[in-house]
């Protein structure tokens, strides 16, 4: 096995000088740095994580906590987090983290706690202040996305703005017989995703003069739970709307689905909205307000690596990401009532 002493003498420099140049730490010249990495390529040298750490105090390695992996915000967060570590030469460590269980204190007095990590990212979580004075103990930088967290830089989107954009969308058409199927509130998602997003749009309809009582239904946040919901509520056609905003693109896509088998034309005889820029949005040529999941798992990736550079940073910043309308043809004016 090829040591830093091989590497060192091939490069014709000190082990000091051969540790610099391939660590990135202390001032080695491009011509020096050049030569020692092209020696260690040569003899296949890489360098231990374990060893590095000892030299710069860091493992190279960051945390990840988040409660879901198969839903696709979720999944697009992690997959950008991960490009963008990997882009930096990190390693990520991945916590599944469930609901208030002893599962979910083991992933934070022991795991964490080890302080395996250089920071740590957490996705969709919110955690309890018990669980923040655990992280802020191990005085290692923590960044945070999808809501508020004490001390803490924080990515999220305006979900009460969006929602209440996304409703003003459909009454700038002309709409006034418009649902919201959501989230249920008896399950929230951390942060009050769920009431967040039904709070917009009631303040939408509201400002418009129109009645909100029995204009929310609920559903799973799945093109599943869209199409069950949408074939329960669009196959009556006494209280069907001409208009449906949905919480998620994939509830708006299900929605589509359940309407194109009940034979209802879309958008011509039911509008529909969601939020989120799914990649089957395009498909199914749904309008939606996007939220670019990747490009809040690059922000936290950004963040957190600069937090590494400058240690006690430690503040209450939350910076709210736009989300943007993209109209297609899933929205339109209603149909002139037949005389």
């Amino acid at each position: 096995m090829s040591t830093i002493a091989d590497v060192a003498r091939l490069a014709s420099v000190a082990k000091a000088t051969a540790s610099r140049a391939l660590s990135g730490k202390g001032y080695v010249s491009d011509e020096t740095r050049a030569r020692v990495v092209t020696a260690a390529r040569t003899i296949g040298y890489v360098v231990s994580p374990n060893a590095a750490s000892l030299v710069t105090g860091r493992t190279k390695n960051i945390g990840v906590i988040i409660p879901y992996i198969s839903r696709w915000f979720f999944a697009e967060v992690l997959e950008s987090v991960e490009q963008a570590l990997l882009a930096q030469g990190y390693d990520m460590t991945l916590y599944n983290l469930p609901t208030s269980s002893p599962e979910r204190v083991r992933v934070f007095e022991y795991f964490l706690a080890r302080k395996r990590f250089d920071g740590v990212i957490s996705v969709g979580v919110e955690l309890t202040e018990d669980e923040v004075d655990s992280l802020h103990q191990m005085q290692r930088p923590l960044v945070g996305i999808g809501g508020p967290i004490r001390g803490v830089h924080t990515i999220a989107i305006d979900d009460v703005a969006t929602a209440r954009l996304a409703t003003e969308h459909l009454l700038s058409l002309g709409h006034t017989h418009i649902l919201h199927i959501g989230g249920s509130l008896e399950e929230q998602m951390d942060f009050d995703v769920h009431s967040k997003r039904l709070r917009g749009f009631n303040a939408a309809m509201g400002s418009a003069g129109l009645p909100i009582k029995d204009t929310f239904y609920a559903c799973e946040l799945t093109v599943p739970g869209g199409y069950e919901r949408g074939r329960s509520l669009l196959g009556d056609p006494r209280r069907r709307p001409t208009a449906i905003f949905a919480a998620s693109d994939e509830i708006a896509i299900g929605l589509i689905v359940a309407a194109r088998e009940l034979g209802i034309l879309v958008p011509s005889e039911l509008s529909v909205i969601g939020i989120d820029g799914h990649p089957y949005a395009e498909m199914f040529r749904l309008t939606t307000l996007e939220q670019h999941p990747r490009n809040q798992g690059r922000l936290a990736v950004t963040s957190l690596l600069a937090d590494l550079d400058t240690p006690d940073r430690h503040r209450e910043v939350s910076t709210v990401l736009p989300t943007n309308l993209v109209m297609r043809s899933s929205t339109s004016a209603p149909r002139p009532p037949v005389a």
